[in-house]
């Protein structure tokens, strides 16, 4: 089944604008969507399209590029191969998975300059060591990164209208009542439980219960395993990556390497992290040391923070030493009676909210005068020429004395400063307070 993706209309525009000189190239993590979206997009908007998944590719098709210069005899030969007659300036190829035949991407170039077709690549691992060994990188090539569904794309795959009225209520500015935002906030955490993995999507979609989707999240995340084993037989990327959950549930100031692998440090290890980050199966978030200056230009590329791409993985990845993640351990999640302590879930959430709007994700950490303590602001974002500041709450309010020192630290640079959390929309002390869900509808409206 193919599901709604926004990316598609990012799609159409290269078609239209970009791909008689560029490649688009559909970067992500496995299983999100990139090879359904390159077929669906090929069989709409082509006359005809060969599609080349090099996970299962033969040896006559790989063939093929074995003398990429002389391109009439390259597609002749193709043709062949596929059984699929290609026109000239109505045809598209693609390249699935193409990280595992590097020449197939180095051939991009002559490919484009050529002029008769177009080329859509998908890869995850794009940038690792092995797969851009010995080639060089076309510059034809454009990115796209694709991300798991969001919530208004889940919403579509399972018809319900939750997005849509939500949008339609934050545009009023007003609060909602208790009986709507509580309606809208399980809706949301059915999200969160489920996540954005378009396997476990249409899991649910064909009515599956929580323990066979969470299954499904399972696999996905074994397929991860495999990935991390094959290019780092040490098994830390793996360590890095299931230490996640617990750093954050420690509200430690930046992720510690060392605590992950229960290990000393060793030199590879900068370089596994840029592997697990290149996977694109987390999410890293820096702490910019001077929020007055840049986010990006005082970002502290040693303090860091590390989330799962997809809060659905990350629900079952918390829970993944058990054989099964258990009914009532969802039934408490929509219901939101998780323990407290659970509230980094939405933390991981507001991440993946923020980075599907392709914005980097930042923090800030500074101390409080005459204390070893700290203040720490959970998230910033680029608004025109300030900032917004944001902080999570899972539950209640609290006191939220981190956000009210930010706005007198940086009193002229701030835009907004909002309190995300499951209470209804208010505003009080210059912050303005807005149900977890309504962060989407925030970040379409601002500008960077």
């Amino acid at each position: 089944m193919y599901f709604y993706r926004k990316a598609y209309a990012a799609m159409l525009d290269w078609k239209k604008s970009y791909a008689d000189s560029y490649a688009l190239l559909l970067e992500g993590a496995r299983r999100v969507g990139k090879s359904t979206l390159a077929e669906e997009f090929a069989k709409n908007e082509y006359s005809s399209h060969i599609i080349i998944d090099f996970a299962s590719a033969s040896t006559i098709i790989k063939s093929c590029f074995d003398d990429i210069h002389d391109l009439d005899l390259f597609f002749l030969r193709l043709q062949a191969a596929t059984g699929v007659s290609l026109i000239k300036n109505n045809s598209v190829i693609v390249f699935d998975e193409v990280q595992l035949f590097p020449r197939a991407r180095q051939a991009i170039k002559f490919l484009v300059k050529d002029g008769r077709y177009h080329y859509i690549e998908t890869g995850s691992l794009i940038s690792i060591k092995r797969n851009v060994e010995n080639i060089l990188i076309p510059s034809e090539e454009m990115r796209l990164q694709i991300y798991p569904m969001d919530y208004e794309e889940f919403c579509l795959a399972c018809h319900s209208n939750a997005y849509q009225v939500g949008e339609e209520l934050f545009e009023t500015g007003k609060p909602l009542g208790q009986d709507i935002n509580r309606k809208l906030l399980r809706d949301f955490r059915l999200y969160m439980a489920i996540g954005g993995m378009p396997q476990a999507v249409l899991a649910y979609v064909d009515g599956m219960d929580f323990l066979g989707i969470d299954q499904v999240k399972r696999t996905i995340i074994d397929l991860y395993e495999a990935d991390f084993k094959k290019i780092d037989t040490s098994g830390r990327i793996s360590a890095l990556f299931h230490s996640i959950p617990a750093q954050l549930s420690k509200d430690r100031k930046k992720f510690s390497i060392a605590q992950a692998t229960g290990k000393r440090r060793q030199l590879r290890d900068d370089e596994r992290m840029f592997e697990l980050i290149d996977s694109k199966t987390v999410l890293a978030s820096y702490n910019t040391t001077d929020p007055r200056v840049s986010l990006s230009l005082t970002k502290d590329l040693e303090s860091y923070k590390l989330y799962l791409a997809d809060t659905g993985l990350f629900v079952t990845l918390m829970f993944i030493d058990r054989p099964k993640t258990s009914h009532n351990l969802y039934t408490k999640l929509l219901s939101d009676t998780l323990p407290a302590n659970l509230g980094y879930l939405y933390e991981n959430a507001v991440a993946q909210i923020i980075a599907s709007q392709n914005r980097e994700l930042y923090y800030h950490t500074w101390e409080k005068a005459g204390s070893t303590h700290y203040y720490e602001v959970d998230f910033l974002i680029t608004s025109r020429q300030k900032i917004d500041a944001l902080e999570v709450k899972s539950s209640g309010l609290g006191k939220y004395a981190s956000l009210k020192s930010f706005m007198k630290k940086y009193s002229s640079n701030v835009n907004k400063v909002i309190l995300l959390s499951q209470k209804d929309v208010h505003q009080k002390d210059g912050i303005q307070f807005l149900p977890i869900y309504m962060l989407n509808y925030f970040l379409e409206r601002s500008e960077y």
